[in-house]
């Protein structure tokens, strides 16, 4: 029935799905792996599904008058799709798939480039030299986050500096920030600098890691 209507529904026809590789997921008798014992007999199927699509890119910027370079940032592989037999209280069985992620960055040249300067240590200030590209959005709010390198989130920073209030020196090339030394890691170890961005609401640029 689904195959039927992914090719008579035009909604459904960009959809995918995995193999179905599980037995039928309906419908069982209540507490078992036993197909359904009623009076009604009801014949067994694949009715519990995972179906997924990417939009395409393209076909919304064309309505607005844009044509992006990649029709799809987004890429989607399905990694497993299976059944959970041991799940009983409902007369289906549950479906659970997972897939991999993959993005294409916005950018192919970071917006913001920037490096620790000189040697860091929490027995000083700190340096941190950074410049923009000529069409970057700066804003007072933007700020400069040390992070270690595993961090996961943008909220992960060990402390930041405001690309504003914290500034000592500016030329057409780039500007200079400092951190306190009173936030510096005493532990040390390898981190790196994020620039984030308040106007766009993401990290525009990375620095290489370095050792404290």
């Amino acid at each position: 029935q689904l195959n039927m209507a992914k090719k008579k529904e035009a909604f459904l026809k960009d959809f995918k799905e995995g193999p179905l590789h599980f037995k039928p997921t309906y419908k069982f008798d209540l507490y078992s792996e036993v197909y359904d014992t009623s009076e009604k007999k009801r014949k067994p199927a694949w009715t519990d599904r995972i179906l997924w699509k990417v939009k395409n890119l393209s076909e919304v910027a064309s309505k607005e008058g844009e044509f992006p370079e990649e029709e799809n940032p987004i890429s989607v592989t399905l990694i497993n799709y299976v059944s959970h037999m041991s799940y009983g209280i409902s007369d289906h069985k549950p479906v659970t798939g997972s897939f991999k992620l993959e993005m294409k960055p916005l950018v192919s040249d970071p917006l913001v480039t920037l490096n620790a300067e000189g040697e860091w240590s929490a027995e000083h200030d700190v340096l941190i030299r950074y410049s923009a590209v000529p069409e970057f959005p700066s804003s007072a709010w933007d700020w400069i986050g040390l992070f270690q390198v595993t961090f996961r989130h943008v909220k992960d920073y060990i402390t930041y500096a405001w690309v504003e209030d914290d500034e000592i020196s500016s030329n057409r090339d780039s500007k200079q920030v400092y951190m306190s030394a009173s936030e510096i890691p005493k532990m040390g170890g390898e981190f790196l600098l994020c620039y984030y961005s308040n106007n766009l609401q993401s990290i525009v640029g990375i620095s290489e890691p370095f050792q404290v």
